[in-house]
């Protein structure tokens, strides 16, 4: 008898730590959302544990800003081939620019169609079961600076046993072509739990039964966030550097931007100043692009040794050389007195980038 009471007192904390580790709001947002969740499998071949786990951890399970106000569900932010209505919230920076949907099943479409992108292609090689596989191979792809982002998402898929929606669905086959088209998901009925928009005005009640005794556990939601250690800047920057190898010309040390990437967030990344870094690059009024050199201290004066002019195309862009040639614009329009309304060249025409002798200039 004593064995039996000990037994059932046992089960009972259990229950309640259980209970205790376990978000309302989260298992609110997980009924409405997970049969969507199931459908992006079935449709995409992208595991519907890691969906909704990106999805209530980038949007706090529905009740984060950008969920609430631009119905986005994960964070994504505007790129150059987005043509949709956006939403300016300050991020890393302050307005960035974010998708921004008509409801929240176009969030979780846009959301596949971002990962079938061929930067993400080899995530599909991994079973839709290996749910740990994927958390961190989306992290190896570049999905997320923090180090942390895969342990986050295994903890809420294991604390909240994501893994067992869409266990029985058939995986869509990768097509990286469909990330090209723009489709729009249809709104879909996920489950019958309450909208908790309001959650966080009143207290969230959760039952746990002891033997014949109901005790009331009160949370108030949404709970406190596990506290993570913030990155040191020396991490910051060799997490940059992993992902933007250092490259050199004319003695300037310089990396290729990636997409997503602003002179602001990298600025930040390497904790220097965003100014000193636009006037570094000539970029003052500039945005930054895919495929761009981003110079990490001054550019030089004079081009390389071997290199004193250059001949221009009919329509090169005087801020494009100098980025190639890795020297200052305002030098090399003093050099060649150029006008400084030129931005890009009209004809073809000789541009010097050092200094040379009278005889080599065609002077007598």
């Amino acid at each position: 008898m004593k064995k039996y009471l000990l037994f059932a007192l046992l089960a009972g904390l259990t229950s309640i730590t259980n209970a205790q580790k376990q978000n309302t709001a989260y298992l609110n947002y997980i009924a409405k959302w997970k049969n969507v969740a199931v459908q992006q499998q079935k449709e995409h071949g992208i595991p519907a544990s890691i969906t909704m786990a990106q999805a209530l951890l980038e949007s706090a399970a529905g009740q984060s800003e950008l969920a609430v106000d631009a119905n986005n569900h994960f964070g994504i932010k505007c790129t150059s081939s987005w043509t949709g209505a956006v939403y300016h919230h300050d991020d890393e920076t302050a307005g960035e620019c974010f998708r921004k949907y008509k409801n929240a099943s176009e969030s979780y479409e846009d959301h596949s169609l971002f990962l079938l992108r061929p930067r993400y292609a080899v995530c599909f090689e991994i079973a839709v079961e290996d749910y740990e596989g994927w958390a961190n191979q989306l992290r190896a792809c570049g999905y997320a600076t923090d180090k942390l982002y895969p342990q986050k998402l295994i903890k809420l898929i294991e604390d909240y046993r994501l893994d067992t929606i869409g266990a029985d669905q058939p995986a869509g086959a990768y097509n990286p072509q469909a990330a090209n088209t723009k489709s729009s998901a249809s709104q879909q009925s996920a489950g019958t739990a309450q909208n908790t928009a309001n959650s966080g005005k009143r207290p969230l009640k959760a039952t746990v039964v002891h033997g014949s005794n109901p005790i009331m556990v009160i949370h108030n939601a949404p709970a406190e966030q596990e506290y993570v250690e913030p990155m040191t800047a020396r991490q910051e920057r060799d997490s940059f550097f992993a992902s933007h190898p250092k490259k050199r010309y004319n003695g300037v040390v310089y990396v290729m931007s990636r997409e997503g990437d602003t002179y602001a967030n990298v600025a930040f990344r390497l904790n220097v100043r965003e100014r000193d870094l636009r006037e570094d690059n000539d970029a003052l009024g500039r945005n930054l692009t895919a495929g761009e050199r981003i110079f990490l201290s001054p550019k030089k004066t004079m081009g390389v040794q071997d290199k004193p002019y250059i001949w221009t195309r009919p329509g090169e862009s005087f801020w494009k050389i100098c980025q190639d040639e890795a020297v200052q614009m305002d030098a090399i329009r003093k050099l060649n007195d150029l006008d400084k309304q030129i931005r890009v060249f009209r004809t073809r025409q000789k541009l010097y980038l050092r200094k040379v002798k009278e005889e080599d200039n065609g002077i007598n």
